[in-house]
Order: C-alpha cells, then sequence, then structure tokens
C-alpha cells in the first residue's frame, strides 16, 4: 500500500478488484466511500467503526431523550437514564453529565465517536469502582528514592 492510497478516502469500484489490499487496508483505517457508474456510492468501513457509530447514535438517542424533560437537574435526568450514575455523588452526577454531554456535542461536530464512547466508558467505570468500594481506603504513596520489591 503507498502512502497516497491510505490516506485516500474514495476509490473506483473497478480498484476494488484490482488492488482489493489497498482499499481494505485504507477502510481498515478510516471510512472510504466505493464510486460505481452504474448505481448510488457505497461506503465501505471496518465493523468497530460501524459499531462505534451505531453507539454514538444510541447515546443521541439517550440524550435527546433527557433533554426533553424539564424535571430535576441534568444530573439527575441522566441519572434515569443511565442507572450506574447513582453510584456516584450528587456533585460528580452532575460533572459526570456534563462531561458526557460536552464530548458529545464534540463528537457530532467532528464525526469522531470515540470521544463521547471513551467520556461514557470512562465516567462508568468509575462509578463502578466506586459502587465497589474502591476509592475510600487510604492510599499508600511510595517514595520517589525508595525502590520498589519484585513480586
Amino acid at each position: 500500500m503507498t502512502p497516497d492510497t491510505a490516506s485516500r478516502n474514495s476509490f473506483q469500484s473497478s480498484e476494488l478488484s484490482r488492488s482489493s489490499a489497498d482499499v481494505f487496508a485504507a477502510a481498515s483505517d478510516h471510512p472510504v466511500e466505493v464510486t460505481r457508474r452504474d448505481g448510488e456510492s457505497l461506503v465501505l468501513m471496518s465493523e468497530s467503526e460501524n459499531r462505534a457509530r451505531n453507539s454514538l447514535l444510541e447515546l443521541a438517542a439517550q440524550l435527546i431523550a433527557v433533554s426533553t424533560s424539564l424535571e430535576g437537574t441534568l444530573g439527575e435526568r441522566m441519572s434515569d437514564h443511565f442507572p450506574w450514575m447513582l453510584a456516584l455523588s450528587p456533585e460528580g452526577r452532575e460533572t459526570c453529565a456534563t462531561d458526557i454531554l460536552a464530548a458529545a456535542r464534540a463528537s457530532f461536530a467532528t464525526g469522531q465517536a470515540h470521544l463521547a464512547l471513551a467520556e461514557l466508558t470512562s465516567w462508568r467505570e468509575t462509578a463502578t469502582a466506586l459502587a465497589a468500594g474502591l476509592g475510600h481506603a487510604p492510599v499508600e504513596w511510595l517514595d520517589e528514592d525508595e525502590p520498589v520489591e519484585r513480586p
């Protein structure tokens, strides 16, 4: 695959049969358009890209549902749709809601689904850790000069 091929966003359908490896390699990095003379163009993308886009659409649907309700704070409304948020403190829920909404807006504006999905996953994992009791134990910090023994 040449550098020009890797960064291309569009291929003719004839290139798919002549140099399918190049087209598939580009499609594994980003969605590519396959133009056809006899019909509408097609988009070729990886399964993970498709899953990310579907997840982003699901998140959009949930955020629209949250925004249509006027009762309670944003954190309270989002907790109804994302029950794992109940493991967070009330202040944490508000921060979480604001952060997820900002990341979702960035994802929608840039077409980069991973921004919102990473933020959502990060907050869900934080809530899961808090629910498991992590975060309440005192942290033992190591001195920079103190060597760490092997287990």
